[in-house]
């Protein structure tokens, strides 16, 4: 049986900060889930967690970045790791973006079909924060990106549907203005999940 050897040592810190950064793009989802469902005197408290978890996430990646700077050797390319932590923070900044202006522009009622954008977000930060460990091992990756890019499609077709609604049933157009922002921002979110998994995917294709 042969082994391969390997010459130069892993430093495993990496994918724990990388998999911290993934978590906490969980509890951001779930939290904005909560800021979709509670009553409008409620939004403001999970607003603040939400920005609390955005702390943690920049944290994270500032932590990864620190790394990279003072670390020789790197599990893989450190532009790779670099991008890969940069595409997970953009994920928690846009869902923050969409809880703050929930909240700034004092939106009453939100289109039920808001939720189902929020949803496809909740499973895709799930499905990140289930591959980050992966990546010590570059194994069991392929179905990660196949099923973000569908629900990024799925994603799309929320947010057509979305936007057909909104400028058919809401005749305010600053009322419209501000629910379409909201809905631009999250559709930037599914966005931001699926070049994570892009990044992944080129990461697991040069380590192959």
């Amino acid at each position: 049986m042969r082994f391969k050897l390997r010459l130069t040592p892993r430093d495993t810190t990496f994918f724990d900060l990388l998999g911290a950064s993934a978590s906490h793009l969980v509890s951001g989802s779930n939290v904005l889930a909560q800021v979709l469902g509670a009553k409008q005197g409620d939004r403001k408290d999970l607003a603040k967690r939400m920005t609390e978890i955005e702390h943690l996430a920049d944290e994270a990646t500032h932590s990864v970045v620190k790394k990279l700077n003072t670390t020789f050797i790197t599990p893989f390319d450190r532009d790779d790791i670099y991008a890969l932590a940069s595409a997970l923070d953009d994920c928690m900044d846009f869902m923050d973006e969409a809880a703050d202006l929930i909240v700034l522009y004092k939106l009453k009622e939100i289109p039920s079909r808001v939720a189902d954008q929020v949803e496809v977000l909740q499973r895709m930060a799930e499905l990140t924060a289930e591959a980050m460990p992966k990546l010590r091992k570059m194994a069991d990756l392929g179905d990660y990106w196949v099923e973000i890019n569908r629900l990024e499609n799925q994603a799309d077709k929320h947010y057509r549907k979305l936007l057909s609604m909104l400028f058919d049933e809401i005749s305010d157009p600053i009322q419209l203005m501000k629910l379409k922002e909201v809905v631009d921002v999250l559709e930037e979110a599914a966005d931001g999940f699926e070049r994570v998994a892009n990044t992944v995917e080129t990461i697991a294709v040069k380590e192959s």
